[in-house]
């Protein structure tokens, strides 16, 4: 059949405009081992820049104020596959294993990335670490083994593992955290709603709570530590099944200011009360751990 050359231009110029809406997805490449990889993908605004890496290995993502997002990794074997595509604003980047037969060693793949500062980013990966710094946008980041390291971030925070710990220096925005047998040691943080829980690891809490802020944080049976400083202000609500309760901090705790009667669970014991004016709200629990609340100056 013969196409009219109008109609081969109409679908020229449909084609056109697909593309330039950024519809069309464009995969870039996938690279052979011993390749050095380095991208540049131009976005505008706020881009959401997703990752799954399901060999092993690090990813890094940090900022800068350019509206360029780089990816940089290196391939030590060829029996992984990398590929990386934008459509329009959104950056996806896989790892992925060509030979299921390949041993562990040769399944390792480190990815680095720059992005702007204000990025919304969705990583997943198996066994390897999760370094986020100075990116101020919502994240969800996911790992079997790997433990995730975060430093001045803000947004809404998602961490899910199955074993890696967490470590959030100087986090700000919201932050929920929930694992099987991981840690989480919050340091310095200025956020405002905290939900921390992990069946069998610890839980470290080491920074100021804010006004009208709200903080969970239970281990099935791990320690919850919290450190809080003079000027906090708070409610305090600390309960275990059949652990321990680290009671220091009896001398700093007041009646409950606000008269709300909050009864502990049967069998539950612990302790309900108020550190300075109650402006914030923590809640404690651990079924059979250590719950303990100290004061650091």
């Amino acid at each position: 059949m013969t196409v009219s050359p109008a109609i081969r231009q109409n679908l020229a110029s449909a084609l056109l405009s697909v593309i330039s809406a950024g519809m069309l997805l464009m995969p870039l490449a996938s690279f052979a081992a011993g390749q050095k990889v380095e991208r540049h993908f131009a976005v505008k605004g706020r881009p959401v820049v997703m990752i799954q890496n399901v060999a092993n290995g690090r990813i890094e993502v940090k900022s800068w104020k350019n509206p360029e997002v780089v990816v940089s990794a290196s391939q030590p074997s060829n029996k992984i596959g990398l590929d990386m595509e934008q459509a329009d604003n959104r950056i996806d980047v896989t790892a992925s294993v060509l030979d299921s037969s390949a041993q562990e060693s040769d399944l390792s793949e480190n990815i680095q990335l720059t992005v702007p500062e204000e990025t919304e980013l969705q990583i997943k990966s198996q066994s390897g670490l999760i370094y986020v710094e100075q990116v101020l946008g919502d994240m969800t980041l996911e790992s079997i083994a790997g433990d995730i390291h975060l430093k001045e971030v803000s947004g809404y925070i998602i961490v899910r593992t199955t074993g890696g710990t967490l470590v959030c220096t100087l986090c700000g925005g919201k932050l929920k955290f929930d694992s099987v047998s991981g840690s989480a040691q919050i340091l310095q943080p200025s956020l405002t709603n905290v939900t921390l829980y992990t069946s069998f690891g610890n839980i470290l809490f080491d920074g100021d709570f804010i006004r009208t802020g709200i903080y969970s944080m239970k281990s099935g049976r791990g320690l919850v530590e919290v450190r809080f400083a003079s000027t906090d202000s708070f409610d305090l609500n600390a309960q275990t099944t059949s652990g321990t309760v680290d009671n220091r901090v009896e001398a700093f705790l007041k009646p409950d200011s606000h008269g709300i009667r909050r009864s502990a669970a049967k069998y539950a014991k612990g302790f309900v009360g108020t550190i300075g004016n109650g402006l914030a709200k923590v809640e404690l629990s651990s079924f059979s751990g250590t719950i303990r609340i100290l004061r650091r100056d």
